[in-house]
């Protein structure tokens, strides 16, 4: 994951303000194999605005119908429309890689009124994990897999860190180890690294 703060710039063609949110593309599972031939070679394209700003995610080599991505994109669009209109979404079209052409295997959404809450971005209780599975739906209407994903709160993640499965008392754990060590190299004894528990 990145730390990049919910920036508001100003838009070049007029006094728009946008918003850059940080949305975490995690996995699906049990998506629709359109590559009939091949091995299925997923990726996700995340917007708000499909015709202001998309961003990509890397190819998934491996996962094939159940793909994972695990990571973190950054998406723009113009901070009014939240406000404006109740059914703005972060939207994720998955496609399957191809040679000759991309060919769509779903797509997903999350209202932005469900996720972006607002509040102090540095604060735990203001921006709590949650990660969300929501349906994909094939482009004939029907259901087909799950997308996980997570959209801060605040819209942005409250630290870097490689994976999720952490708390306080980790990050409490590891400093107390680095002061220990710090004392015993300045003190010229042997040293000793003991955690708290």
């Amino acid at each position: 994951m990145s730390i990049v703060s919910d920036r508001r710039t100003t838009c070049q063609r007029g006094e728009d303000e946008l918003r850059e949110i940080e949305v975490l593309i995690i996995s699906a599972q049990d998506l629709k194999n359109v590559k009939h031939l091949t091995k299925m070679r997923a990726y996700a394209v995340v917007y708000v605005e499909k015709d202001f700003h998309m961003v990509k995610t890397q190819v998934d080599e491996h996962g094939g119908t159940n793909p994972t991505w695990n990571q973190v994109v950054m998406v723009k669009f113009h901070a009014k429309l939240a406000e404006k209109d109740v059914l703005a979404a972060v939207n994720v079209d998955i496609y399957a890689h191809g040679h000759v052409r991309e060919k769509p295997a779903g797509s997903a959404r999350v209202l932005l009124c469900d996720v972006l809450k607002g509040g102090d971005a540095s604060d735990p209780v203001d921006n709590p994990i949650q990660c969300l599975t929501v349906q994909v739906w094939r482009s004939s209407g029907r259901p087909q897999g799950l997308l996980n994903l997570w959209v801060p709160p605040t819209g942005r993640f409250l630290m870097r860190r490689e994976s999720l499965s952490f708390s306080v008392k980790e990050v409490a754990d590891e400093e107390m180890v680095e002061r220990e060590v710090a004392t015993s190299l300045g003190g010229g004894g042997a040293v000793v690294e003991r955690r708290v528990d």
